[in-house]
């Protein structure tokens, strides 16, 4: 199996993306399909609004990143199963760019960031905003599913001995760095 090293770069968008994705999925569904307060569903969707609206130049940013180290990628040479990772994270890519442009689309007013500024509200059509309100739940549902299978296979990669987890450790890079000096 090809190991391939991850810039810092690299290593911090995949870190903030899984943690801003996790966040708002778990919170997402959690306030969606528990009986809780309103005043809980309600905060909640303020943060993942804030959230998700800062996250969405930071995932522009991930996207160019992800598009300038495929060139560089002989597809040729890839087994079936790297073939299917790297299918499963393009369409974890393509549903997170269709998570966060339906949530847009879909808001029926204006979008607060954490109380300092707002974005107008997009689209003024109700029919419009229902839809994509619909198109947000199902691409959610559907990013959550192949989300749980990126941790699977990360946990069953690890129990199998291979240690795709180190490879996206700040850890490594140090004992790398400690390797090459040494």
């Amino acid at each position: 199996m090809t190991l391939s090293i991850y810039s810092k770069q690299q290593m911090l968008l995949h870190w903030v993306s899984a943690a801003v994705i996790l966040w708002t999925l778990v919170t997402g569904f959690y306030v969606a399909n528990v009986n809780v307060a309103n005043d809980t569903k309600q905060w909640v969707a303020g943060v993942n609004v804030s959230l998700t609206t800062l996250f969405i130049p930071v995932f522009c940013w991930r996207l160019v990143v992800f598009v300038s180290h495929l060139r560089h990628e002989r597809m040729a040479q890839f087994s079936s199963a790297k073939m299917l990772a790297m299918f499963v994270h393009r369409l974890i890519y393509l549903l997170v760019a269709v998570v966060l442009v339906s949530g847009v689309l879909m808001m029926d007013r204006p979008i607060p960031v954490f109380g300092l500024f707002e974005f107008p509200q997009p689209l003024n059509d109700v029919a419009l905003t229902d839809g994509f309100f619909v198109l947000h739940i199902w691409a959610c549902t559907a990013l959550a599913v192949l989300v749980a299978m990126h941790i699977g296979a990360v946990i069953l990669h690890e129990l199998r001995g291979y240690r795709v987890l180190r490879r996206m450790s700040w850890r490594s890079r140090v004992r790398q760095a400690c390797g090459r000096i040494g």
